[in-house]
């Protein structure tokens, strides 16, 4: 297993090889007969380092570990072409609900689908809810519910069990929510032949009504299932994987079929580093997708096998923790629904090559237009982007959001309040935010015993700097330098930001700022702006991450906004801390729900003292006593309560 390493330390290859001098001597043999972005790898690369392991199983297992771990620019990343809901039915809960879900898996919750879209799962539920009444609400409103001892209307046209008010047990509730999990496994034939069987027993005892219900069940157990396609016997469970791929990228698309029907479908784009082929692609789907999934199925059918069948299928079968097929279909009907997968991988790839964002070679054109623009010695490949937000001046914040390779790096956003500038002031609050960033990485530097920003290194020490932890291995923050700042505004802010830039020292980042009003780029001490295209790629990419700088700064702003708006009359109690005010709002669920409260109620809650409670009563209802706030008393709202 070996990796390179970038002129900062950061790990942007993993590979493995049997012979390591072969493998390297592949990048450096014939530089120019290497695939572009390969190329690219290489010259960003300034060292390589590797680790011995023993077997295929193993360097499989430690390369999905590293990829997870070091997220390389430069492997292949498997990254959904949307977000797909899943139905998600929550069995690490008391009471297990049933949701629409998008993003990371929880442990402990039981994930169906993926579907194309989250109205399909709604329809679904809503049939099944009539035989599974399983509960559905948020947990807000359950407490509310209980609360109240009255059911929602889920509850009381019999589409939940009610388990809030105590009409079913927590044990009865469960089992409702595995029978639920257990038809949409493809267990479908008992629940119908059940259902039936009581039909009918209820219509020889004349209970005509209840025969009616339940016929109405078997209806809609019936109709939920004819939305999912039959394609193969009632005992297949496997997922079938296709690509379509041209020379810098590739799209794979993934039918889920358990009991013989298509259950969902997912779609990734990756671009390819390397020259790689359809079997390495394989390789890293099935290490990427199933590394950490315990969602192996029994049959994984795939266009071509990986380089080394029997490690990947002892490392599924391991996953798993049962036997795992891995095969080419020949003949047959998987070889023609397999065929149809393909045809979808080549849908998705066409639209993705429409998407300018996604597109390789059209990213490498924008940064390459912003370098001649900008007269930049080399292509931005980091871009971090700032913005202020404010309303009038209050609840000032910025963001900082980065891009690499023209993508958004999410993981490396950050948001600032600003702390020494008073009201409206865009220009300090672009200094302020600059100086706490790069003051952040030069302190980082200095843990590190570098020298100062742009020296030379000692004794030819390799490896730069080093933005990963020691102790941790996780990168560090505000650790990497970018190639390009860009702030939101015109030469003011630029201005700003260059001055902030002087005042650390630092001399190799350029700085830009964009221009709202006809978009256009202002560098330090330039009387005239640089005038980009309109519809040039460059411009484009700029457009996109000062967009997404104003989004990010925005909804900090307003979260920043609702925390100060939401002021109670308990702040206002002297001696109570927010762990008791919590406590209080979770108990009673309101202020007003509180204030109707006894002293004797109040001291049930933990952590609330008889005296305590009698003092929050008092408080609540405007009575002085020991310790009551007197309305003749300053106070920080001056004298008056907010709700």
């Amino acid at each position: 297993m070996y990796r390179f390493r970038d002129e900062h330390g950061r790990v942007v290859y993993v590979g493995k090889a049997k012979n390591l001098r072969s493998r390297l001597n592949s990048y450096f043999a014939d530089f120019a007969g290497l695939h572009p972005r390969t190329q690219t790898m290489v010259r960003t690369a300034a060292r390589v380092d590797w680790t011995v392991v023993g077997t295929e199983v193993e360097a499989l297992q430690l390369e999905y570990s590293w990829i997870k771990e070091f997220d390389p620019r430069f492997n292949v990343k498997y990254r959904d072409d949307k977000s797909y809901p899943y139905l998600a039915v929550t069995l690490n809960e008391e009471f297990p609900r049933v949701q629409v879900m998008r993003g990371a898996k929880r442990r402990g919750v039981r994930y169906f689908g993926p579907y194309s879209h989250a109205w399909a799962i709604r329809e679904t539920v809503d049939l099944l809810l009539r035989v599974f009444p399983v509960r559905t609400c948020s947990a807000g409103v359950f407490r509310h519910q209980r609360q109240l001892d009255r059911p929602c209307l889920l509850g009381y046209i019999d589409k939940c069990s009610a388990p809030c008010v105590g009409r079913v047990t927590p044990e009865e509730h469960r089992l409702l929510a595995e029978d639920f999990c257990d038809f949409m496994a493809g267990t479908t034939g008992r629940f119908i032949k059940r259902l039936e069987a009581d039909m009918r027993e209820a219509a020889v005892a004349q209970e005509y009504e209840r025969a009616a219900r339940l016929r109405d069940d078997v209806r809609a157990l019936q109709a939920a299932l004819e939305k999912q396609a039959v394609v193969l016997g009632d005992n297949t469970d496997c997922d079938m994987i296709a690509f379509a791929e041209d020379e810098l990228e590739a799209a794979v698309q993934v039918f889920y079929v358990r009991g013989g029907r298509i259950r969902g479908q997912r779609g990734w784009v990756v671009d390819k580093v390397e020259n790689v082929d359809t079997t390495d692609l394989v390789e890293q789907f099935l290490l990427q997708i199933y590394g950490e999934s315990e969602a192996v199925p029994r049959e994984v059918l795939v266009p071509a096998l990986p380089p080394d069948v029997e490690a990947m299928t002892d490392l599924l079968t391991e996953q798993r923790g049962g036997p795992v097929r891995l095969r080419v279909p020949q003949r047959g009907d998987k070889k023609a629904l397999l065929e149809t997968v393909e045809r979808n991988a080549r849908e998705t790839l066409r639209q993705h090559k429409t998407r300018r964002a996604g597109d390789l070679t059209t990213r490498s054109h924008a940064l390459r237009e912003i370098q001649e623009a900008l007269e930049l010695d080399e292509a931005p490949l980091r871009i971090e982007c700032y913005d202020v937000s404010n309303l009038q001046g209050t609840n000032v914040v910025a963001s900082m959001v980065v891009f690499e390779d023209g993508l958004a790096r999410k993981s490396e956003y950050r948001r600032f309040s600003i702390k020494a500038v008073e009201g409206q002031d865009d220009v300090r609050s672009i200094h302020e935010v600059i100086t706490r960033r790069f003051r952040r990485y030069l302190a980082e530097s200095e843990k590190l015993g570098e020298l100062a920003l742009g020296d030379a290194e000692e004794d030819g020490a390799p490896g730069g700097h080093q933005p990963l932890d020691p102790e941790t291995g996780k990168p560090r923050k505000f650790a990497y330098p970018p190639n390009l700042v860009i702030v939101d505004g015109g030469p003011p802010q630029v201005a700003a930001a260059q001055r902030a830039l002087d005042e650390l020292g630092i001399d190799d980042i350029a700085v830009c700022g964009i221009a709202k009003r006809l978009e256009e780029l202002w560098l330090p001490g330039d009387d005239d702006p640089v005038i980009l295209p309109r519809n040039s790629e460059g411009m484009y990419l700029v457009q996109r991450v000062r967009d997404e700088a104003h989004r990010f700064a925005i909804a900090f702003h307003r979260q920043r906004r609702s925390k100060a708006m939401i002021v109670s009359e308990l702040d206002e109690i002297p001696g109570l801390g927010p762990a008791r005010r919590t406590a209080l709002l979770k108990h009673f669920g309101s202020v007003k729900r509180l204030k109707e409260a006894t002293a004797q109620q109040i001291a049930e809650v933990p952590g609330i003292g008889p005296r305590s409670a009698e003092e929050i009563v008092r408080a609540l209802h405007g009575e002085t006593g020991p310790g009551a706030t007197r309305s003749g008393d300053s106070t920080p709202h001056g004298g008056e309560k907010t709700q």
